[in-house]
């Protein structure tokens, strides 16, 4: 047994058990940290510590029956503690403590922390600044203001003299949204960690009713960065997001670790994290409880992408729990822009409505979706496990005949692209209404499917419903895998118990390899 660090600060640190297992330990375990019992009967692959002494050594010590591991460790130094609390912050969740945070934060030298003692923070928009720390530990709480007018706005794109300057994002066109309550633009090494909240107030203002009308802008998200670099997140519990929970914009080199996102399953548009043209991202131990779907892989609609060209690349996912969500781990719609090298391993999915979801249309720009791998996870009571799907109709002319017609249509820049997909080492149980429906376009056929050691296990009850969001396709329950307009498809070691009709069902694949 293997231990690594994953995340390390003045004030906490985030460690990961190295194993074959999705998310959970097969055994439980204690941690003690010098000597002191920090956790008990602990059972999570990824957990935190913290309360930790900045430039002191320790020694982290695993033990569970029969077996232990062992980590040495020194955090860094830090030279200022800047408490919000002496810039004015009350913490009473009575007065309004945004000024008061935002002076300490503009105040905070790069060496220094801004530090929330324990208390409940009415802010409305904080606005991020590079070279900067915040520590949010347990027992803080940041509580966002509801009302609308609390909030600025953000301008989808502002033009220069040769240039544009895009702020705001809704949906993946530049358009004008109000400010998140934690708002970064352009902040580089930024990290937030502790085990503190950020309760957005969702289920408190007008947000989740019209959700999507624009008043004098569109909803803001949870905490929105655009065009950021090496930001660290970590530990948090983020709840109640007005719309999309984290939305990392058009930014490089940022880490999620061992943090939370739950919203109301209900809620609309609550997506947990949704990195957007954001590249060599990491998503590790996270929690998602949500209203939509719990990543959502995005790189713009046609506009963006022909005038800011970035794919969405270099993700790995590991190691999350992904609960209720419209899809576990999305792509698109809006992925004009293009996606690859996405990794999604160790995870369970549990009673989202699709495991894996692509959903891409006619329309919405030939950047290809390309190397995606899910390996080693565990899907439970999932409605359908695998989805890929080039006749998305979201949106508002997404039920045109351009859109859902089944004829080969020409070829051009508007054509959509699905390279290799792999699926390997993967349970399913409890399925409901399809094990894998894969329905590429006719000119534009999804290039290679990949499954191998895959198990999927239905459910005794029978749920109808429809695997894919598409105009003018029938309910199913318990349908095995169905393949449309698909060059390649390798099947190894593929096991399927209790569907009904055939195992797997090929329409217009080129090319097909059942061991």
């Amino acid at each position: 047994m293997q231990l690594k660090i994953i995340f390390l600060s003045p004030f906490a640190i985030t460690a990961e058990i190295e194993n074959d297992f999705p998310h959970f330990s097969p055994f439980s375990y204690n941690v003690l940290l010098n000597g002191e019992e920090k956790i008990t009967n602990g059972r999570k692959n990824v957990f935190s510590i913290e309360g930790l002494v900045p430039d002191r050594e320790y020694r982290l010590l695993l033990k569970a029956e029969n077996r232990e591991a062992e980590l040495q460790f020194r955090t860094s130094p830090i030279e200022y503690i800047l408490s919000v609390k002496d810039f004015g912050a009350k913490g009473d969740g009575r007065n309004d403590d945004t000024l008061a945070i935002q002076a300490a934060i503009m105040a905070c030298p790069q060496n220094g922390v801004v530090y929330f003692p324990k208390g409940n923070y009415l802010i409305k928009s904080i606005f991020l600044k590079s070279d900067l720390q915040i520590y949010l530990p347990a027992g803080s709480k940041l509580s966002a203001s509801p009302e609308r007018a609390a909030y600025p706005l953000l301008p989808g794109v502002i033009r220069g003299r040769t240039a544009e300057l895009v702020l705001g994002s809704w949906e993946g066109n530049p358009l004008d949204i109000y400010a998140s309550p934690v708002t970064g633009l352009d902040a580089d090494r930024v990290t937030i960690y502790g085990q503190g909240e950020i309760d957005c107030s969702g289920d408190k203002g007008p947000w989740w009713q019209e959700p999507k009308k624009k008043f004098a802008a569109f909803r803001p998200r949870g905490i929105f960065l655009n065009n950021c670099r090496e930001v660290r997140i970590q530990g948090i519990t983020l709840k109640n997001a007005p719309s999309w929970s984290i939305h990392p914009f058009y930014c490089d080199e940022i880490g999620f670790y061992d943090i939370k996102i739950l919203n109301p399953p209900d809620a609309p548009n609550t997506d947990g994290l949704n990195p957007e043209s954001s590249q060599n991202v990491e998503i590790i131990g996270v929690h998602f409880s949500v209203g939509d779907d719990c990543i959502a892989i995005k790189s713009g609609k046609i506009y963006m992408a022909k005038k800011h060209p970035r794919p969405t690349a270099n993700l790995e996912i590991r190691n999350c729990l992904m609960e209720r969500g419209h899809g576990a781990v999305v792509f698109g719609s809006e992925i004009s822009g293009g996606a690859e090298n996405v990794s999604v391993t160790k995870c369970v999915f549990r009673e989202t409505d699709r495991g894996l979801r692509i959903k891409t249309r006619r329309g919405r720009g030939n950047e290809p979706i390309n190397n995606v791998v899910f390996k080693n996870i565990v899907m439970e009571g999932v409605e359908n496990a695998f989805v890929i799907n080039m006749f998305y109709f979201c949106d508002p002319d997404g039920k045109t005949e351009y859109v859902y017609s089944k004829k080969a249509l020409p070829v051009d820049e508007r054509t959509p692209a699905l390279g290799s997909f792999r699926f390997q080492d993967i349970t399913a149980k409890d399925t409901k209404v399809s094990a894998g429906y894969f329905y590429g376009l006719p000119e534009s056929p999804i290039k290679e499917i990949i499954l191998e050691n895959i198990i999927v296990e239905y459910s005794e009850e029978e749920v109808y419903g429809k695997p894919a969001m598409m105009s003018y396709i029938e309910d199913f329950t318990k349908l095995g895998f169905y393949f449309n307009n698909v060059a390649s498809v390798k099947i190894k070691n593929v096991a399927l118990a209790g569907q009904k009709g055939d195992k797997f069902i090929f329409e217009n694949v080129q090319k097909i390899e059942n061991n």
